[in-house]
C-alpha cells in the first residue's frame, strides 16, 4: 500500500474522487483533467469542506490545496444567479493566477461560470467591467478588492464561500486589517476556509475572529527531507558575502534560491553576485508587478539561474527542479526553514539546503534542531574547495513579445512562427508564458539573433508584433 494512503489510515476507495458526493458533471471534469486519486489534503479537508464546515488547513504550495477548496466551493455556486458566491483572498497576483487558472479549469462543466481576478498591477477599468456583467466567483488580492469595495464595484453580501490561501504570508505582507475589513462585508454564515502553510498564534487569532468552531487538518510536506542535505555553516558576521560566494564554488549548481530577510539585502546580495559572474536577479515587494512577472519568468524558462528572494517575494513559486537554496541569514520561525528548504529536493530528486549561521543565530539554528527533531550537521568554510573560475551565466535568454491572451495569442502560435518561418530548431526553444498583455519565450543564446531578427520584420499568426530582450 503506498505511504500516502498507509499514513491517512484510509481504505483505498476512500481516496477517489467518486467517494465523496459530487455531481457527475464534476467527476467527470475531474477524470478528463487526470484527478485520479485524492491528495492527503483532498481526503482529509474535501469531506468536511462539503459538509460546509469552517476549515484549518495547514498544507504547503504542491500539496494539492488548490484543488482542495476548489472543488468544495463549486458545489455550491449557481451558475444561473449572477452574484459573487464564493471569494478567494491571496497574497500575491502570481497565486491569485495559478488559483483562477486552476478554477477554471475545475469549472469547465459549470454552464457559464464567471470567474474575475482582482489584482493589483492591472487597471481598474476593465476589472470593474467584468464585475458589471456579474460574476460567480472572485479571486484577488487584498489591496485591490479593498480597491473595489471602496468604489461599490464589488458587492460581498451573497458570497457563501470565503477561502484565505496562504493566509500566514498574508499576515506577513501586513493584510490583517485588509483582511479583516474584506470579510466584514460577507454574510456571517459564510464558511470560511483558511489555508496556510504555517501555523503561528497569529493565524489562530484570525481564526478565532472569522471562523465558526473550525475543523483542522495538518498535511505533513509533500517533499521527503531525506533527499535534502541540510548543512550549516558556522561564519563570522563579516564573512557572509564571501561564504556565498564559496558555497556556489564549491557546489556549482546550476540554480538556486538565495533567502534574504529584507528588500535592500535582496539588492545587494544579488548585485554582489552579479559582479562575481554569477547571474542572479533580486525579487521583493518594492518591484513593480511587471518587473515580477519578468524576474519569475526568467528564473522558471531558465534564462537566469539565481534568485535572490524574500520569503512573500517568492511565495507560490513552484518549479520543480531547483538545486540549492541558501539561507543567507537563518530565519527566526523554524517552520519559514522548513518551508524555504522544501523548494528544493521535490519529486524524488536530491536537493541541498545550506545555511550561514553567525554567532547570534546559533539558537535558531537550535530551534530547528527542537523543530526537526534532529541535530543539525555543522561545517566550517574551510571545508569547501574554491573554484575561482567558477561563473553561472544562463544559457537561455528570455524575448518578451507586446501581445498576449487578449490578442488570442497562444503558445503554439509563437512556436510555430520561430520553428516554421523563422527557422529555429526546435531544442532551441524554451519555456513560453503567456499573459494577458505580454507573452515570454526564452531561446537559447546561440539562436537569439535570428529569432530577434525574424521577429523585427517577420509575423506572429499573420501580424506584426513589436519583441524586445529582457535583461
Amino acid at each position: 500500500m503506498p505511504a500516502l494512503f498507509s499514513s491517512l489510515k484510509l481504505p483505498m476507495s476512500a481516496t477517489d474522487f467518486s467517494s465523496l458526493n459530487l455531481s457527475a458533471e464534476q467527476l467527470t471534469v475531474l477524470d478528463s483533467l487526470g484527478y485520479k486519486q485524492m491528495t492527503a489534503v483532498q481526503a482529509q479537508s474535501l469531506p468536511l469542506i462539503l459538509q460546509g464546515k469552517d476549515l484549518i488547513a495547514q498544507a504547503k504550495t504542491g500539496s494539492g490545496k488548490t484543488a482542495a477548496f476548489g472543488i468544495g466551493l463549486l458545489q455550491t455556486i449557481q451558475p444561473d444567479f449572477f452574484a459573487v458566491q464564493a471569494l478567494i483572498i491571496c497574497p500575491t497576483r502570481e497565486l491569485a493566477d495559478q488559483v483562477g487558472k486552476e478554477l477554471r479549469r475545475l469549472g469547465r462543466g459549470i454552464p457559464n461560470l464567471k470567474l474575475v481576478m482582482l489584482c493589483g498591477g492591472k487597471p481598474l477599468g476593465p476589472q470593474i467591467a467584468s464585475l458589471e456583467y456579474g460574476a460567480h466567483i472572485v479571486v484577488g488580492t487584498p489591496g485591490r478588492i479593498q480597491d473595489h469595495l471602496k468604489k461599490a464595484t464589488l458587492k460581498l453580501n451573497k458570497v457563501k464561500t470565503v477561502v484565505l490561501d496562504e493566509a500566514d504570508r498574508m499576515l506577513d505582507m501586513g493584510f490583517v486589517d485588509a483582511m479583516q475589513e474584506i470579510i466584514g462585508q460577507t454574510p456571517s454564515s459564510r464558511q470560511t476556509l483558511l489555508f496556510s502553510a504555517t501555523f503561528p498564534d497569529s493565524i489562530k487569532q484570525i481564526s478565532r475572529s472569522i471562523q465558526r468552531d473550525p475543523a483542522r487538518v495538518t498535511v505533513e510536506s509533500q517533499h521527503q527531507q531525506a533527499v535534502i542535505d541540510q548543512l550549516f555553516y558556522e561564519i563570522k558576521k563579516h564573512e557572509r558575502n564571501n561564504a556565498l560566494i564559496m558555497l556556489f564554488q564549491h557546489y556549482q549548481p546550476k540554480n538556486a534560491i538565495v533567502f534574504c530577510h529584507t528588500k535592500i539585502q535582496c539588492d545587494e546580495v544579488a548585485d554582489m553576485l552579479r559582479n562575481k559572474k554569477i547571474d542572479a536577479q533580486p525579487i521583493h515587494g518594492d518591484l513593480e508587478q511587471r518587473e515580477r512577472d519578468q524576474v519569475l519568468v526568467r528564473f522558471a524558462n531558465q534564462s537566469c539561474p539565481v534568485l535572490v528572494a524574500t520569503d512573500v517575494a517568492a511565495r507560490g513559486l513552484d518549479i520543480k527542479a531547483i538545486e540549492m537554496v541558501i539561507n543567507y541569514e537563518l530565519p527566526r520561525d523554524p517552520e519559514v526553514y522548513i518551508h524555504r528548504i522544501g523548494r528544493t529536493g521535490r519529486a524524488g530528486e536530491s536537493g541541498l539546503a545550506m545555511s550561514l549561521v553567525a554567532e547570534a543565530e546559533v539558537p535558531r539554528m537550535l530551534a530547528i534542531e527542537k523543530y526537526q527533531k534532529k541535530p543539525c550537521r555543522c561545517d566550517v568554510l574551510a571545508s569547501l574547495d574554491r573554484d575561482d573560475s567558477f561563473t553561472l551565466e544562463a544559457d537561455m535568454v528570455t524575448i518578451q513579445l507586446d501581445a498576449g491572451r487578449k490578442n488570442k495569442l497562444r503558445p503554439g502560435d509563437i512556436l510555430g512562427a520561430l520553428t516554421g518561418d523563422a527557422g529555429l530548431d526546435g531544442a532551441d526553444i524554451g519555456k513560453i508564458d503567456i499573459f494577458d498583455m505580454s507573452s515570454y519565450v526564452a531561446v537559447s543564446k546561440s539562436a537569439l539573433r535570428q529569432a530577434m531578427n525574424y521577429l523585427a520584420d517577420g509575423k506572429v499568426k499573420g501580424r506584426a508584433i513589436r519583441a524586445r530582450k529582457i535583461r
